[in-house]
């Protein structure tokens, strides 16, 4: 019982960390501690020094010698790379997983939709509902991965996904792109649950192309506004 307590609070810890720098709470360049981490969050150095040991190994921070950590900067070429790659891995995943699924997947991802159906559904919506149907439309991205059995194929595309998630939620509050993505997952999912292989990796590319060039936009009009700020000065 205590090893299960134990292993449940390095999840939380992990996981709150991670929703900080995913929703911007800890905004890229930021500074961050042990102490200040593990003060905010009511909990002893440990778990945090395991998260943030885990959060490096998922890119999303730099750990520097005597320093502590700083929150990694999300540059427009990384942004490039991950969702060029995930196009790919994401589609194979999709192919293999529609030739391998079984009834219990099939439930299993249709479980993922109605909850993201469900809060939808909410009459108010608070960031944590919000932040949540992020990580479930993710969670379909990874279960594909997983149902599709390549172990290699699953390691690499989690260690992508957990670089886009910053991207896709800034997509997705900034946009109000949570209807189309529900969509979009639906769509995906029936069709793997379908057989239909060709179309499952069809949408899923499609899915993500449209997510980037959402996400290109909104980095464009960034930089922009920013080059204007710094003439105007």
């Amino acid at each position: 019982m205590p090893t299960r307590k134990k292993n449940t609070l390095r999840e939380s810890v992990h996981g709150s960390l991670k929703a900080m720098i995913v929703t911007g709470q800890l905004p890229p360049g930021a500074r961050v501690t042990e102490n200040d981490l593990a003060v905010k969050l009511k909990v002893s150095r440990t778990p945090v020094r395991e998260a943030l040991n885990r959060l490096e190994q998922d890119g999303l921070v730099v750990g520097r010698p005597r320093q502590g950590y700083t929150v990694k900067e999300f540059d427009i070429q990384m942004f490039r790379e991950a969702f060029e790659i995930r196009e790919l891995l994401d589609g194979y995943a999709t192919e293999l997983a529609t030739a391998k699924i079984t009834a219990a997947d099939k439930e299993r991802l249709r479980e993922m939709v109605r909850e993201c159906e469900r809060l939808a559904a909410l009459p108010t919506r608070s960031s944590g509902d919000m932040f949540q149907e992020l990580q479930i439309g993710m969670d379909i991205h990874r279960t594909i991965a997983e149902i599709s059995g390549n172990v290699m194929l699953c390691g690499l595309l989690n260690g992508i996904l957990d670089k886009c998630q910053h991207y896709v939620w800034m997509e997705l509050l900034r946009l109000d792109e949570w209807g189309i993505a529900r969509d979009e997952h639906f769509e995906i999912v029936e069709a793997i649950c379908a057989g239909d292989a060709a179309r499952a990796v069809e949408l899923t590319r499609a899915h993500i192309r449209g997510s980037r060039n959402n996400i290109l936009r909104l980095l464009q009009a960034k930089s922009d506004y920013q080059s204007f700020l710094a003439r105007a000065s």
